[in-house]
Order: C-alpha cells, then structure tokens, then sequence
C-alpha cells in the first residue's frame, strides 16, 4: 500500500513441520505515526504475529516490509517493550537507557545529551543513579520507554507492556505513552487484551479470532486524543468491540461442536 511504514502481506505461521496453523493470512498496512492495537483473547496468535513483525520469528508464508523493506531479523528500525521491561539490575536508570546506543557509534556528548532528553521526557531525570530494584514497576516501565526512545527507532511493538502493573499506575503510564506519541509522532504497534486499552491509544484496532489466528474486523476509531473513557462515543466503541469478542467466541463454539 502506497504511503504505508508497515506492510504485513499474507503472514502465516505453523510451529513444527506438521503443527497447528498459528496465523492464516494476515495482511494489513500501517501509516507512519499511526497507534495500532491488535486486540484478542489468549491464545490467538497476536503475541506470535508482534514476533514476526519484529523479525524475532520467521513465517511460513507471506512477509512482513519495513519501508518497503522485508523484515528478516530483530534490528534497532524496530523495538519491542513487553511486561518485563528487561532491565540490567546491575546497570543504574542512566545505564540501562544508554544500553541501546553503546554500539551506535554516537559521539559521547551526543549520546549523553540524548539520554539525558529522554529521561526527562520519561520523568525520571531525578532517578538517574536509581537501580531497578529501587524503582516501582511503573518506574521500571518509564526506564524501559526512554530506553527504545533513545535508539530512535522506526518502530515501537508492545507486548502487554503494562498488564502487570495495577490500574492507576497502567492508566497514568497510558496517558504518559499518548503525550510522548504525539510529540514524537511514534509508530506503534500494540498487542493487548484489554479492550479500554486499545481504545484509548488506537488510531486503528485489529480484531484476532484465534485456531487459526486470523483477523476478524478492523475498527476505525473516529475519536479525538486525549480521550475521555466515560464519553458515551468510547462507551459506543467499547460495546461494538465487546460483540465482536461475543461473536467470536460463538463462532468458534459452533465451529468446534460441527
């Protein structure tokens, strides 16, 4: 698609030779500085698609482009954050930011100074000597965003990054996230489970059935940001999702009594 980022162009996946099949035929496209969410229950290949588009796992059928580009392994155009945040312990908040950059050939001074913005950006300047076992899980998470933000990379893949984290911390982390996006004008790629979620960063969510994992409806969200999850339009969304979710399940009940 003419003007995409992202393109992911008939994607399928089996583990082993004779395996179930994973994902059938996955294809979509993603504008830069667009926020996707691809949304569904355990199980459903979602985690595994994230993987392909990352280039961490190879597909059976079909290819992920970068920029018109095929994606055939991990590389610093695209980064993935997941729920554990892959901290060094040993390494302080500073360190652990300046992880990416230590082979990216950058002048001393420029690498500082880069850290240095993106700390701020995080809020966590004042943090900057902390160890990651001195830091919340929220904290933690912060680190581990101006870590992928200092590499600069095309492309940000969220695994569930704050499903470990309690309610108050996930929403103050999402409404963080959205700021950072919009000033940065960040493409990214979200795998969740939880419909609010989606919601509230999406530009675009991408509905998955699972057995095989294919995409079932693509949403369109016509809501401005930031937005408000007690407006009756994100109230609208959450429903119309929530009944694809119930159809989904039907459908695949039916499928498995046939």
């Amino acid at each position: 698609m003419a003007g995409s980022l992202v393109s992911i162009d008939g994607v399928s996946k089996t583990y082993g030779e004779h395996g179930p099949l994973v994902l059938n035929n996955v294809s979509f496209n993603i504008a830069k500085g667009e926020v996707i969410s691809i949304l569904g229950k355990s199980g459903c290949g979602k985690s595994t698609l994230l993987n392909c588009i990352g280039g961490f796992e190879a597909m059976n059928e079909g290819q992920v482009l970068l920029d018109g580009k095929p994606i055939t392994k991990p590389s610093k155009r695209c980064v993935m954050l997941m729920q554990n945040y892959g901290l060094l312990p040993w390494r302080s908040v500073r360190k652990n930011v300046e992880l990416g950059l230590e082979s990216a050939g950058l002048p001393k001074q420029e690498a500082e100074e880069r850290v240095t913005h993106y700390l701020q950006m995080v809020g966590l300047t004042d943090r900057a000597t902390s160890l990651p076992s001195e830091l919340s899980g929220g904290m933690q998470q912060r680190v581990a965003i101006a870590r992928a933000l200092a590499i600069q990379p095309e492309v940000i893949l969220m695994d569930e990054p704050f499903g470990a984290l309690d309610t108050f911390t996930r929403y103050y982390l999402q409404d963080e996230l959205m700021q950072i996006q919009q000033r940065e004008k960040m493409t990214i790629i979200l795998v969740t489970h939880d419909i609010d979620e989606a919601l509230y960063l999406s530009d675009r969510i991408f509905i998955m059935k699972p057995n095989p994992g294919e995409i079932h409806k693509e949403v369109s969200l016509k809501l401005a940001k930031p937005r408000d999850r007690s407006d009756s339009d994100f109230q609208h969304y959450r429903e119309l999702i929530f009944n694809e979710f119930q159809f989904t399940q039907e459908k695949a009940t039916i499928e498995f009594n046939i």
